[in-house]
């Protein structure tokens, strides 16, 4: 009944319709014979019942035999053009001048690869012999010249025109001629021509990318890359591209600057020599991950469109080389021995190496190697810390011994307050890997008044900072009982602090430390001050008081006035000779200091001129005693705290 109503169905079909009915029942056939990919004796079973239905289906052995010839003829056209002797891949496929025997060779392989998808009715051993060894040889040679491509397209990294504008700032690492102690020889300002200035780093635009192949290769690769996953051969297309772009990568690095060093070899480097790999590392990882592998990723995402697997396998081959070479330099870096002039350039690192982690989850990186970047980053915000608490020990035990000549500003306070300004520019950062550091020795942090500063409400940048800038001032109070000189004292402070007010004041760490630091230390300044006229003036002072003289104005002792003239004109000489040598830098507070003693000097000699110096005018040598006028006084004035000791041959003059 089945088989009835099957013929009676394609009779019915044919009989309405005519030969175009035959036409597609024997269609239809050639299609069912094309899909009989079956062992031999099932085939013949099937073939058996397809003749059956209809006498029109007796010429199925005929049709069999027309599909097996027709393989024959395609295997034969492809195997001319893959296997023949003069045609060599790099000649055929990629040769610029012949695009139609490229396409031709590349035809014949799909030939051959879809006649040994669709070989299924009674395959001749001979022909699938033939067809398979035709696929090898194509692959062979594919895979030659998909090395070839690589290498002749790849692009040659120009890395100077990558970089963007460096910002600069006006510090550097300087020698300070032995005055300070080791840790401190090495940062300045910027006072002469040769400065070295300390580099953020080149900017690299957020929309820069840059050719790694050149882009008409790139279909070539994905043509050739898609036969041979094709055909099985996808382990050794991915061997060759990443073998290839391995080296490429490599050489990038190179004309980066990275170089592939031990941790011993790092070690060993001098400062100097470090600091600028350093720098060139912090360009590489900017350029490395966000535009060679980021380039990688999308080179690889077109040409292995076709594999999953083949497009992650490669990429993160690829990729893990280039990283590994960067992440084993960090990891050194991190290891070194510490000193306060790398922590810039190890906060640098840090920094770069943390912007390019959203990148690097984008690009899908293999988990072991973003767990290697991950601990590397670690590392250098450990060695960043401690680097951090080796310079605030370095403050406080800086011992060096020699008073600064004139009581000029110590190189330890130029040293610290251009460090800190500069760490302004890290203050996320340091907030960052500080937040969690131990805090008891800022306990004892007060202000004026006596109340704790509200420490837990601070960033902890700017407890560090204040504790470190409180440290340096204890440091500078020790240093000032250098001198001898009382007053000398007073003015070494006073430029110090002024020093620490005008770097806070000018610069971004009056965010961090607050109006309420400037107006405090601007109060010791005027402290400073008034113990300095106090301690260098006093003596002159007292000889124009009255006391002791014996009498009134009328009739005072002229011995006890020649006296105190002559103490007076002494004691003045004798500041004047001293305090000529002494400097302040500061113009402002070098006109406030002489407007001070003005105030304090010249109104008591004014006074006590008026009051006694009628008596010795009229006598003999009067002048030996009334040597200055009041004019006199305020021009010698003028020149204290110039820096430059002045030959007193006026004061002599007026002497003789």
């Amino acid at each position: 009944m089945t088989t009835t109503t099957a013929t009676g169905s394609l009779t019915s079909g044919g009989g309405g319709e005519g030969g175009g009915a035959d036409d597609r029942v024997m269609a239809t056939a050639q299609q069912i014979v094309n899909s009989l990919n079956t062992t031999k004796n099932v085939r013949e079973d099937m073939l058996l019942i397809l003749s059956s239905f209809d006498n029109r289906l007796s010429n199925i052995s005929d049709l069999i035999k027309t599909v097996s010839s027709s393989q024959s003829s395609v295997l034969d056209a492809a195997e001319k053009i893959i296997l023949r002797s003069d045609s060599g891949i790099s000649s055929t496929v990629s040769c610029d001048e012949s695009p139609k025997e490229t396409r031709d060779y590349l035809s014949a392989v799909d030939e051959i690869l879809d006649l040994l998808d669709n070989l299924s009715v009674e395959p001749d051993s001979e022909v699938l012999d033939r067809a398979e060894t035709a696929v090898q040889v194509a692959m062979s040679r594919l895979e030659d010249e998909f090395r070839h491509i690589l290498i002749r397209n790849t692009v040659p990294l120009d890395a100077q025109s990558l970089y963007g504008s460096i910002r600069r700032v006006s510090l550097s690492f300087t020698a300070n001629e032995g005055e300070i102690d080791e840790d401190f020889a090495s940062f300045g300002e910027v006072e002469t021509e040769s400065v070295c200035f300390h580099e953020r780093g080149a900017s690299l635009g957020d929309d820069l990318c840059v050719d790694l192949i050149n882009s008409e290769a790139v279909m070539e690769l994905k043509e050739i890359a898609d036969r041979m996953i094709r055909s099985g051969y996808e382990k050794e297309c991915v061997q060759v591209y990443s073998s290839v772009r391995r080296e490429a990568l490599d050489e990038c690095l190179a004309s980066l600057g990275v170089e592939k060093l031990s941790i011993e070899e790092v070690q060993k480097i001098e400062w100097k020599s470090l600091d600028e790999k350093m720098k060139k590392w912090v360009q590489a990882v900017k350029i490395g991950v966000r535009l060679l592998l980021s380039g990688e990723r999308r080179l690889c995402d077109v040409i292995f469109n076709g594999s999953d697997s083949a497009r992650e396998v490669c990429f993160n081959e690829i990729a893990k080389g280039c990283l590994m070479q960067l992440l084993n330099f960090a990891e050194a870096v991190s290891i070194v021995r510490r000193s306060s002039e790398k922590l810039f350039r190890i906060l640098d690192m840090y920094d770069a190496l943390s912007n390019v982690f959203p990148d690097l989850e984008a690009m899908a990186m293999d988990r072991f190697v973003y767990g290697e970047a991950k601990g590397v980053l670690d590392g250098l915000g450990g060695a960043a810390r401690g680097t951090f608490v080796e310079f605030e020990n370095a403050v406080k035990s800086e011992t060096s011994r020699k008073p600064m000549l004139g009581g000029e500003i110590h190189p330890l306070t130029r040293y610290v307050m251009n460090y800190v300004k500069l760490l302004v520019d890290y203050g996320d950062t340091l907030n960052f890997l500080l937040e969690n550091d131990d805090d008891n020795e800022l306990n004892g942090l007060q202000n004026d008044d006596g109340e704790r500063l509200q420490l837990e409400s601070m960033a902890p940048i700017t407890r560090r900072l204040l504790a470190l800038l409180s440290t340096l001032e204890s440091n500078l109070e020790e240093k000032s009982r250098l001198y001898e000189d009382g007053a000398m004292q007073y003015i070494f402070l006073m430029n110090n602090i002024l020093y620490m007010v005008q770097k806070v004041k000018d610069s971004e760490l009056i965010k961090i430390l607050g109006d309420q630091w400037v107006r405090k230390h601007r109060g010791q300044i005027r402290q400073y001050a008034t113990a300095y006229l106090r301690a260098a003036w006093s003596k002159a002072l007292s000889c124009l008081k009255d006391e002791g003289i014996g009498g009134s104005s009328n009739n005072a002792s002229k011995v006890a006035l020649k006296e105190r003239f002559k103490s007076f004109n002494a004691c003045f000489e004798e500041i004047y000779r001293i305090q000529t040598g002494w400097k302040v830098p500061d113009p402002q507070l070098r006109e406030e200091l002489r407007i001070s003693i003005s105030e304090k000097v010249l109104p008591a000699y004014r006074s006590f001129m008026g009051r006694f110096g009628n008596q010795l005018e009229s006598g003999r040598h009067a002048g030996k005693y009334i040597k200055y006028t009041l004019d006199d006084l305020e021009n010698y004035l003028v020149d204290l705290f110039e820096g430059t000791p002045l030959v007193l041959h006026h004061l002599r003059r007026k002497s003789s």
